[in-house]
C-alpha cells in the first residue's frame, strides 16, 4: 500500500495509530513474534492479539504504513489495513476530527465489517471440511489400530490408504505454517503439529516397506502409555491422523467459540439505522442514513430506529434504549430532550435535530471503546505470551533430548520415538495464547449489552484491589434534577387548589426551582390555569393573578414583606424541610399564608440498592459533595451512606480522593459532570455515568451508559468475574502443560491421548470464558 493511501486512512501527521488484521496467526507465539519485530521498529508501539487477529500500531509520522505492512509480511504472515471511509463518511462533519483511532459511523463501516465476517466464515467452512474428511478416515484408522479382532491380514494398508489424505490434505495448514515459519527462523505451535505428524507418519512408512509391519498377520493393541514393542513392528498411522483429526476439531471449535465471543461487538455495530426520513423544504426524503448533516431534521415513526444523536425538535414519546443501556424500561422524551442513534421509537412520532454523526454518535464510541478493550493486553497476558514465545524452541529441545535419553536407555526406538512425539505435542502452548484475550472478547462484549463499557484491560486489575467508593452526590446518587416532594398546608385549605394556583405562577418563571413545582403541580392537577400581572422579585419569588386571586410564591421573607407571616405548623415543616437540606417554598394568597412546598434533588430510586450492592462486595461507600452538610447527611442517611464529605468546591474534589489514597485506600470515583473528570482521572478507578459529560466519560476507566448507580455494581462485578475467568483460564493452561509434559517425557502419555488432550485444552479455555455471556445484571435478577 502506498503512502497516499496511508495519509487517507490515519490523517493525522503525528502519533498516527491503525489497527490491522492479521491473517496467518495460529497461536499465541505467532502473536508475540509479530509484536516483537514490530516493537524494533524506531518510535513504534504495537499491540498484537491472537483471538482477534489484529494488530494495533501506533507509529511516527515518517514512517509509511506500507513499511509496518512489510515488516509483518517478512515476519511470515498478511497485513490488511483498514478500508477507506465511503465519500459520505468522509465528508461528514463529524468523522473529520477524531483521528485514526476512532471509529467510522456503524453504517459507513457496514460493508467493511460484512467482509469481514465472510472472511471469518470462509476461513471456518474451510476448517469444518478439513475437520470432517479427517475424522471420517481417522476413526476407522485408529479403530483397526487399537481393536486387534478387527484387524484382518493387511489392514495396515488399509489404514495407511486411509490416513493418507488425512497427514496430507488434512494436516496441509499445519505443514505450510510451520514451513512459512521455518524459512523465517522461527517455531510456532504448527511446528510441533507438522514435526509430530510428518514424525509418525514417516516412521510407519518406514516400518511398512522396509520394517516388518508390511507383513500379513502384524496384530498390536492401544495404550494409555507408549508400548515398548519392537521397532520394525510398529506404526502410528492413528496417532498422525488421530492427531491431525483432533486438532483440527479443536481449531473449528475455537473459531466457532471466538466468533461467539466476539458477536456482542458484531450486534453493537448493526444497531444503527440504515436509512433516514429526513425533512427537506417540508418533505420527507428518505435517505441512506450516511448522507445525513448535523443540524438536519428527521422524522422518526412509532416503531423505527433513531438514525443518529439528536435532540427532539417536535412531538413526544416513550424511547427504548435497552439495546445500548440494558436498562428495560422506556423513557419519555419530549421536545428538548436528547435522544442517542439505535435507540427505538415505541410511541409518538418525533422530530429530531441530528446532533453528532458518524464517529462522533454515542453507538460509535461505544463499538470503539468495547473494540479498543478487546485488542488490548492485560499485564498477565504479557507475561503469558513471553513464555509462549520462548516455549517452542525449549520443547523441540526437550523432545529431542527425550528421544536420545530413551535410545541410551535402551528401550527400543520406538518407544522412545513415541514418547519424542507425544512431548512435541502436547506441549502446544494455545491455551496460554487464548486463556486472556477470549476471555476480554466475551466479558467486554457482555458489558456492552448490559450499559458497561470497559475501556481496558488494565481496569480489570484495578477492580480487584478498591475498597473505597466515592459517589458524586449531583447526577449520580441524585438525580441531579429538582422535584416537587411534600406539600404542607393550613387546615381548611386544599392541597389541590395550592397546586392549581401556585403551579400557574411558577410556570410562568424559568427558575429551576419554579419549574419543578410547576411541573409537579401539572403531574398531580392537571392543567394550569393561566396567569395576569406576573412579577419575578429577584432572588425572592414571584408574585401575579391567578382566578382572581393575589398569589405570592417564595421565600418566606417575601410573604412577610405583605403581611402574610408563617403560622406555626408552617414554621415547623419549613424549618423541618431545611434540617433535611431542602428547599422550602411558601405560598399566600389574599393576603394570608397557605402552604410551604418542599422542593429537592431526590434521590434515585435505585440508589439505596445500589450502595448496598457495593458493600456487599466488600466496598466502602463515601458521598462526595458541594452541598452544605446538612443536605449531604440527609441524602446519605437515605440511601445507607455513613461517611459523608461536604462542601467540598469542585476543583477541591481531586485533592479529597488524593488524600484518601495518602491514607492507604484504594479509590473508585463515580461522577457524571465537568467538574469530577479530575477526580475520575485521580482515581484508582473512575465510573463515569454515560448520563453526565464527555469530559467525565473520557477521564473515566469504565463508563455506565444508563444513569442507574446499580451499574457501578454491575460494571465492577463484571470485571471481577473476567479477571477471574482470565486467571483461571491461565492456571489450567499452565498446569495442564506443567503436569502433562513430564508424563509425556516419561513414556507415560501415548502421543494419540496427547493430541486429543492438547487440543481439548484450546476448546476448554474458550468455552469457559463462553459461560461470561450468562453474566446478569443486579437489576435483572431483583426483578
Amino acid at each position: 500500500m502506498t503512502s497516499t493511501a496511508q495519509d487517507e486512512t490515519v490523517p493525522i501527521p503525528t502519533a498516527q495509530q491503525i489497527e490491522l488484521k492479521i491473517g496467518g496467526m495460529t497461536c499465541a507465539s505467532c502473536a508475540a513474534r509479530i509484536e516483537r519485530k514490530l516493537n524494533k521498529l524506531d518510535g513504534v508501539s504495537a499491540t498484537v492479539n491472537y483471538a482477534t487477529e489484529k494488530a494495533k500500531v501506533a507509529y511516527p509520522a515518517e514512517l509509511a504504513l506500507a513499511d509496518l505492512v512489510k515488516v509483518i509480511e517478512d515476519t511470515g504472515y498478511t497485513a490488511t489495513p483498514p478500508k477507506p471511509k465511503t465519500a459520505a463518511a468522509t465528508m461528514a462533519p463529524a468523522t473529520t476530527s477524531t483521528g485514526a483511532g476512532a471509529p467510522p459511523a456503524p453504517q459507513t463501516e457496514t460493508a467493511t465489517g460484512e467482509n469481514e465476517a465472510e472472511e471469518e466464515d470462509a476461513h471456518t467452512r474451510e476448517l469444518r471440511q478439513r475437520m470432517r474428511l479427517s475424522v471420517a478416515l481417522a476413526i476407522p484408522v485408529i479403530l483397526l489400530a487399537m481393536v486387534p479382532p478387527l484387524q484382518f491380514d493387511f489392514w495396515q494398508w488399509a489404514s495407511l490408504t486411509l490416513a493418507a489424505p488425512v497427514v496430507t490434505w488434512g494436516a496441509l495448514p499445519f505443514h505450510k505454517a510451520a514451513w512459512a515459519n521455518a524459512r523465517h527462523g522461527a517455531a510456532t505451535m504448527d511446528t510441533l503439529i507438522s514435526l509430530g505428524v510428518i514424525a509418525a507418519t514417516a516412521w510407519s512408512l518406514y516400518a511398512l516397506f522396509l520394517g516388518g509391519a508390511g507383513e500379513p498377520g502384524l496384530h498390536h493393541g492401544f495404550d494409555l502409555t507408549v508400548d515398548r514393542g519392537m521397532a520394525g513392528s510398529n506404526i502410528y498411522l492413528e496417532v498422525a491422523s488421530g492427531l491431525t483429526a483432533a486438532i483440527l476439531s479443536g481449531r473449528y471449535f475455537e473459531a466457532r467459540s471466538k466468533r461467539r465471543a466476539g458477536a456482542a461487538l458484531r450486534a453493537l455495530l448493526e444497531l444503527g439505522a440504515k436509512d433516514v426520513a429526513v425533512l427537506r423544504e417540508g418533505r420527507e426524503e428518505r435517505i441512506p442514513v450516511d448522507q445525513l448533516a448535523v443540524g438536519e431534521l428527521f422524522v422518526v415513526r412509532p416503531g423505527e430506529k433513531i438514525a443518529t444523536d439528536g435532540v427532539v425538535e417536535e412531538g413526544t414519546s416513550a424511547v427504548d434504549a435497552s439495546m445500548l443501556t440494558g436498562e428495560s424500561v422506556p423513557v419519555e422524551v419530549g421536545p428538548g430532550d436528547t435522544v442517542v442513534g439505535a435507540t427505538v421509537n415505541a410511541g409518538g412520532r418525533l422530530v429530531v435535530r441530528a446532533s453528532r454523526i458518524g464517529a462522533d454518535t454515542q453507538l460509535a464510541q461505544m463499538a470503539q471503546l468495547v473494540e479498543d478493550a478487546q485488542t488490548g493486553k492485560a499485564e498477565i497476558q504479557r507475561l503469558a505470551d513471553r513464555i509462549s514465545a520462548v516455549f517452542v524452541p525449549i520443547v523441540i529441545a526437550l523432545a529431542v533430548g527425550t528421544l536420545f535419553f530413551w535410545l541410551g536407555a535402551s528401550v527400543g526406538t520406538a518407544a522412545a520415538f513415541s514418547s519424542a512425539v507425544a512431548v512435541l505435542i502436547i506441549a502446544c502452548p494455545c491455551g496460554l495464547g487464548l486463556a486472556t484475550p477470549t476471555a476480554l472478547m466475551v466479558g467486554t462484549g457482555r458489558g456492552a449489552q448490559l450499559g458497561i463499557l470497559i475501556k481496558g484491560p488494565e481496569v480489570l486489575e484495578s477492580t480487584r484491589r478498591i475498597d473505597t467508593v466515592v459517589l458524586d452526590k449531583t447526577g449520580t446518587v441524585t438525580t441531579g434534577k429538582m422535584s416537587l416532594t411534600d406539600v404542607h398546608t393550613v387546615d381548611g385549605v386544599d392541597e389541590a387548589e395550592v397546586l392549581r394556583l401556585a403551579g400557574a405562577l411558577e410556570d410562568a418563571s424559568e427558575h429551576p426551582i419554579a419549574k419543578a413545582i410547576a411541573l409537579g403541580a401539572e403531574d398531580r392537577v392537571g392543567a394550569l390555569p393561566p396567569v395576569t400581572d406576573f412579577t419575578n422579585l429577584e432572588g425572592l419569588g414571584v408574585q401575579g393573578t391567578v382566578g382572581g386571586c393575589a398569589v405570592v410564591v417564595g421565600r418566606p421573607k417575601l410573604l412577610e414583606q405583605s403581611g402574610a407571616d408563617l403560622p406555626a405548623e408552617l414554621q415547623a415543616a419549613k424549618q423541618a424541610a431545611e434540617a433535611q437540606g431542602r428547599t422550602a417554598v411558601a405560598v399566600a394568597w389574599d393576603g394570608q399564608a397557605r402552604a410551604v412546598l418542599v422542593v429537592a434533588d431526590t434521590v434515585k430510586p435505585t440508589s439505596a440498592e445500589a450502595i448496598r450492592g457495593l458493600r456487599d462486595l466488600g466496598l466502602r461507600p463515601v458521598l462526595l459533595t458541594g452541598d452544605n452538610e446538612t443536605a449531604a447527611r440527609a441524602v446519605a442517611a437515605e440511601v445507607g451512606i455513613d461517611e459523608v464529605i461536604a462542601e467540598v468546591l469542585p476543583k477541591d474534589k481531586v485533592d479529597v480522593v488524593a488524600r484518601l489514597q495518602r491514607e492507604g485506600r484504594v479509590v473508585a470515583m463515580v461522577g457524571d459532570g465537568v467538574n469530577d473528570a479530575a477526580a475520575l482521572a485521580q482515581a484508582d478507578l473512575g465510573l463515569a455515568m454515560g448520563t453526565g459529560t464527555d469530559v467525565a466519560i473520557e477521564a473515566s476507566d469504565l463508563t455506565l451508559v444508563r444513569g442507574d448507580l446499580r451499574a457501578a455494581v454491575d460494571a465492577i462485578r463484571l470485571a471481577r468475574a473476567t479477571l477471574r475467568t482470565i486467571k483461571g483460564n491461565l492456571f489450567w493452561a499452565f498446569a495442564y502443560n506443567i503436569a502433562a509434559l513430564p508424563l509425556a517425557a516419561l513414556g507415560l502419555l501415548n502421543p494419540l491421548i496427547a493430541g486429543a488432550a492438547m487440543a481439548f485444552s484450546s476448546v476448554f479455555v474458550v468455552s469457559n470464558s463462553l459461560r461470561l455471556r450468562s453474566f446478569r445484571s443486579t437489576a435483572t435478577e431483583q426483578s
